[in-house]
């Protein structure tokens, strides 16, 4: 669907003039053509912070494709989403909550994973290496992504986010409004000697999502308004029940790019996660800004199964982009692709705003696209059978976390210094 170029929701909910190349930065396409402007830039040798080795895809691609055979040796690799982290240690947890919808129509299951995909994406960003969390049901304990899925899992199914409770398996605006601190420390098991990043931004951002929510009712109903309901929009704006993944994110972008607490604003406009980098020449109000838009991308992929389980077919998946996350950009620079000009150990961490890390975070897009084909040619698949979707997952992701392992034991912590608030990283 197209975006409405005349107006846009900034931060405080009211409709503002925007220029329309303010609202073009709101697209995976916009995501991809800026960050391999700052490619082209780096391998120029314009900048002061990084150095480009394309010797070093190679390698990478045979690392890999090596993790990705390891992980899934029949090569049957399910599309990188939040779903796999619902699964951790092997229980299939959207079962059991599946069980609680049998009464259910297959279009509120659809809506209630939709919420679910939705919160626990939002709330998946870096945890920290000290936090941890102890499933109650089993015992088990999880760390950073895996636990943070659980965590909010367990969350959504004893109901924290629904108003309603004859109706526990939803995440409604009314409850996300008034969600205090204490109900997500508790749920996420914070304590003293338990710290979670930035619990207090993950606290607004689903405020935020709240009112974000009420005030698009185009997008996200009205009685109540729940991130589910996007799935009559789609039903709605696409007639032959066929959808783009990049049209998943577009919407997405539309209705929630407002919610981003640190998110850039320009002329009022909220653009949600957008950086700066002086290769960015554009000569208009978009000029010198990278958008990345990670959490809103990972919600997209993490979207596809629940809207195809809805009964519409998600087509275009190469349309997104890889994720510009830690552990992507980790594999690059950790492997050599992306070479350092000083120690990344010196002096202060670095702020997400900051240039060198909008520019590591370009890079990784950038190189993610050129890392598909090498990985498909190892892999002997094709583009049908193996989109990025399943690099990422195959992939991309597990590979950074394992060299991070491997090179900065025991916690593998990314090889740049980051300042964090837990709604980026």
């Amino acid at each position: 669907m197209p975006l409405d170029v005349a107006a846009s929701f900034p931060a405080d909910g009211v409709p503002s003039p925007a220029a329309p190349e303010l609202l073009a930065l709101r697209s995976a396409a916009a995501v991809r053509e800026r960050c391999a402007d700052v490619y082209r830039f780096v391998a120029d040798g314009q900048s002061p912070h990084f150095a480009l080795d394309s010797r070093r895809i190679d390698p990478i691609a045979d690392y890999v494709a090596t993790v990705t055979r390891e992980n899934y040796p029949d090569l049957r690799i399910p599309f990188h989403s939040r779903w796999r982290h619902f699964a951790a240690g092997g229980r299939d947890r959207w079962a059991s909550l599946a069980g609680r919808l049998a009464a259910a129509t297959a279009l509120e299951r659809a809506r209630t994973a939709i919420d679910l995909a939705t919160i626990s994406v939002l709330l998946d960003a870096g945890a920290g290496a000290l936090w941890r969390y102890r499933e109650p049901a089993a015992g088990q304990m999880y760390a950073r992504s895996e636990g943070l899925a659980v965590a909010s899992f367990d969350m959504f199914s004893a109901g924290l986010f629904s108003s309603d409770p004859a109706w526990p398996l939803q995440a409604d605006a009314a409850a996300l409004q008034k969600l205090e601190e204490a109900n997500l420390a508790r749920g996420f098991q914070v304590a003293d000697n338990n710290p979670l990043v930035g619990l207090v931004q993950r606290v607004s951002l689903l405020n935020r999502l709240g009112h974000a929510l009420e005030a698009r009712p185009d997008l996200f109903g009205a009685r109540p308004a729940r991130p589910g309901h996007l799935l009559t929009h789609f039903m709605q704006v696409v007639p032959d029940r066929r959808i783009a993944a990049a049209q998943i994110l577009a919407t997405l972008l539309d209705g929630l790019s407002s919610i981003w607490p640190s998110g850039l604003v320009v002329d009022g406009i909220a653009l949600g996660d957008v950086g700066r980098h002086p290769a960015i020449r554009s000569g208009d109000r978009s000029d010198g800004l990278v958008p990345f838009h990670k959490l809103s991308q990972w919600l997209a992929y993490s979207l596809i199964e629940p809207v195809e389980t809805g009964g519409l077919v998600v087509t275009a998946l190469d349309g997104l982009t890889g994720l510009p996350e830690y552990r992507n950009g980790g594999l690059f620079i950790d492997l050599g692709a992306i070479r350092p000009r000083a120690p990344l150990g010196a002096g202060a961490p670095h702020t997400v705003a900051s240039e060198l890390v909008v520019e590591w975070r370009a890079l990784t897009v950038a190189l993610m696209d050129r890392l598909l084909g090498p990985v498909r040619e190892k892999l002997g698949v094709d583009a049908a059978t193996f989109p990025l979707a399943r690099m990422l997952q195959g992939g991309t992701w597990t590979a950074g976390r394992k060299i991070a392992h491997a090179l900065r034991p025991p916690d593998g912590p990314p090889p740049v210094a980051l300042v964090a608030d837990g709604t980026v990283f």
